[in-house]
């Protein structure tokens, strides 16, 4: 048995280095369809793998894998239910279920573990790594490679350890279209042919957009949620696509068949941010007749472009829990102060709030992921501020900001005179600033390399070297680092230094960006106070006091509507700029940049043409400002009474008359010819 194993080893390899030789494998060698083929090239020539090196399956040692499992923890906790109930169908049949992260890491497992032995020698387990970089062609490998489901089996894989397994396996996508899992299905051996393994392939793709779509309706329970399908008896209990809409009828999220479907209706555009009026022949005001009490055969829709009939339910956001148990419940949580004050009760920044909370009094180094903007210097102060060494200093490096020809003075500090131009009095190096406190080191990715193995130095022996000494000095900091691009790339490109990366990530914390935050309303209050705190000191001197402007509900939906690609640091420079402009006390549509508003809206009709037909832009069913939507969604609710919504508004009649008109907005009695 073991002669015949090894004997289909050295084939295999043979196989493979034909690939290795000609840059790709003749189609009909050994039936391989051209997914397979094209892995097994990508690995040689792409990944640089050797096939004559046969490589043991790698399991990441547990701290390494509590980070991965950290990173999902939402939707591991979402997927369970699914994996265990998947696992009830086929257990008894030799397979294992394994759940990994988008990096082909193993975050969850079940399996028969009275096999637990081979299932680990295989890398069948928890914590092994099955990314196509490191194993090859391989289920969980390709299909993050390709984003498609498949199944490799037997001697598909390029590594020719692992030509005994079947591995059958299928993505899961998050709610923006970007790959978050992967779901496979593996046995250690198959006495049967590729065939035999559809039905695990149809399962497991089931299984894969199940665990997708829970995951998607837990995010946006406090959002529009439509569920569409082509049928009408089963759009209510299991809908094919899944969308979800903000307050101004934008698209936020989505499933993979939605995704699939409507891009093309798009015109090839992202769905996210597409309004629901391009998408379908319908209004986003309408959604109330699609709502569930109304029969399913009722609620039919048609897609815009390809005229496809579906039908859908309409389901609106879950109302918001009163501020008060959400304030209790933080209160009862032993969160330190600067901590807590970031988030005012998003559960994903709460999550990693809560994690840094655990590690504020450790020498564990944190390593800060997010978004340009997202708040990851305001993150570290508040981390420093909860540590014990909150009485020493933060001293903030910015690696992007500092000539290459000065970071090693400026970080480590020289002694007189030890380089042309130096001072002749020296100069205490950043990092001996940070002596006793924290160490905060932004855009770490941009560190040149030649840099980082000192800086390596530093945090392995916690001594640093000055330019021109002989001796180094002792240095006691903690060090955070922060970064907006993906290090492990850098690594494996050879820009960044592996062993400095595993130094630095001793724990990983994301930042999550604006436009996925659920606290932005409280973002937006803490910011504008925060403006008005600061512009109290120059008024109370004129004896004014300073107050927090109010937004207007216009004011607020296009806020919400708008994508944040500049997050934090552009919330505040836009609320900035509407507190100087603004009057009344009040921010208005027309206070807000104008660079804002052009982004969340299509161009208007020209000023002849809304003059010539004021309502034709709405029965065109094009694409309307937030501020638009929102206030036809008032005088509707009004029945067309212009005084009461006004009074709502807190707007003159003729300025609201204004803004009528400046969006074609008509009241149903002009159109007939009456009079209001």
């Amino acid at each position: 048995m073991q002669q015949q194993m090894q004997w289909r080893q050295r084939e295999h390899i043979q196989d493979v280095v034909r690939v290795a030789a000609e840059g790709r494998l003749p189609p009909s060698q050994g039936g391989r369809d051209a997914v397979i083929r094209e892995s097994w090239t990508r690995c040689v020539q792409q990944h640089r793998l050797d096939p004559t090196r046969m490589c043991e399956p790698l399991i990441l040692p547990g701290h390494q894998l509590r980070e991965h499992q950290e990173r999902v923890e939402e939707l591991l906790h979402i997927a369970r239910h699914g994996l265990e109930t998947l696992y009830q169908q086929v257990a008894g049949m030799g397979y294992c279920l394994l759940l990994t992260d988008a990096r082909g890491v193993t975050v969850d497992f079940i399996g028969d573990l009275s096999n637990e032995h081979s299932l680990r020698r295989a890398g069948l387990y928890l914590g092994a790594d099955w990314s196509e970089e490191r194993a090859g062609t391989c289920g969980v490998g390709t299909a993050i490679a390709t984003g498609q489901a498949l199944t490799v089996h037997l001697d598909d894989h390029f590594d020719a350890t692992h030509i005994p397994l079947t591995c059958t396996t299928a993505p899961v996508f998050d709610p923006q279209g970007r790959l978050a899992a992967v779901l496979d299905i593996s046995a250690l051996s198959s006495p049967h042919n590729k065939d035999s393994q559809h039905l695990a392939l149809q399962l497991v793709q089931m299984y894969a957009g199940l665990i997708a779509n829970a995951n998607f309706l837990q995010r946006y329970r406090r959002d529009w949620i439509l569920r569409l399908g082509p049928s009408a008896e089963f759009v209510d209990v299991n809908p094919h696509y899944l969308l979800a809409l903000d307050a101004a009828g934008r698209v936020i999220g989505h499933n993979r068949a939605a995704q699939l479907l409507l891009e093309s209706e798009a015109q090839a555009l992202p769905l996210i941010g597409q309004p629901f009026e391009r998408l379908f022949e319908a209004r986003f005001e309408d959604l109330g007749r699609f709502v569930p009490f109304r029969p399913s055969d009722q609620r039919a829709l048609t897609v815009a472009r390809s005229g496809r009939l579906l039908f859908m339910q309409a389901t609106p956001p879950a109302p918001l829990p009163s501020a008060a148990p959400q304030l209790a419940a933080r209160a009862e949580r032993p969160l330190p102060a600067p901590l807590a004050a970031l988030s005012g009760g998003d559960p994903a920044l709460d999550r990693q709030i809560e994690r840094a909370a655990r590690l504020a009094n450790s020498s564990v180094s944190v390593l800060l992921t997010g978004e340009t903007g997202s708040g990851k210097e305001f993150f570290a102060k508040a981390l420093h501020e909860s540590s014990g060494r909150r009485n020493r200093p933060f001293v903030a490096v910015n690696c992007a900001a500092i000539p290459e020809s000065l970071i090693e003075s400026e970080l480590f500090g020289h002694l007189p005179g030890s380089f042309s131009g130096a001072s002749g009095k020296g100069k205490r190096g950043l990092i001996q600033e940070a002596d006793g406190g924290t160490l905060f080191l932004d855009e770490i990715g941009d560190m040149p390399r030649e840099m980082q193995s000192r800086l390596l130095r530093v945090l392995a022996e916690r001594e640093v070297l000055p330019v021109g000494a002989t001796k180094p000095l002792p240095v006691n900091l903690r060090v955070v680092a922060a970064t907006h691009r993906d290090l492990p790339a850098l690594v494996r490109a050879g820009g960044f230094r592996d062993d400095l990366y595993y130094r630095l990530n001793g724990a990983q914390i994301q930042l999550p960006p604006l436009r996925e935050r659920r606290d932005l309303d409280w973002v937006i209050a803490r910011l504008l106070a925060a403006g008005a705190e600061a512009d109290g000191a120059s008024e109370s001197a004129a004896g004014q006091e300073a107050a927090a402007p109010q937004l207007s509900p216009a004011a607020r939906a296009a806020l919400q509507a708008h994508r944040w690609p500049g997050n934090l640091r552009e919330l505040r420079n836009v609320l900035d700029y509407a507190r100087a402009v603004c009057s009344g006390g009040v921010i208005e549509i027309e206070d807000l940049p104008d660079d804002l508003l052009a982004g969340a809206s299509a161009p208007a009709p020209d000023a002849d043409q809304r003059a010539a037909h004021p309502a034709s832009a709405w029965q065109q069913g094009g694409e309307h400002p937030p501020e638009a939507v929102l206030l036809l969604q008032y005088l509707r609710a009004a029945q067309w009474n212009v005084s009461a919504v006004a009074r709502q508004l807190g707007l003159s009649r003729m300025t609201l008359y204004r803004r009528m008109h400046r969006w074609g907005i008509v009241s149903p009695n002009q159109q007939a010819g009456g009079v209001e």
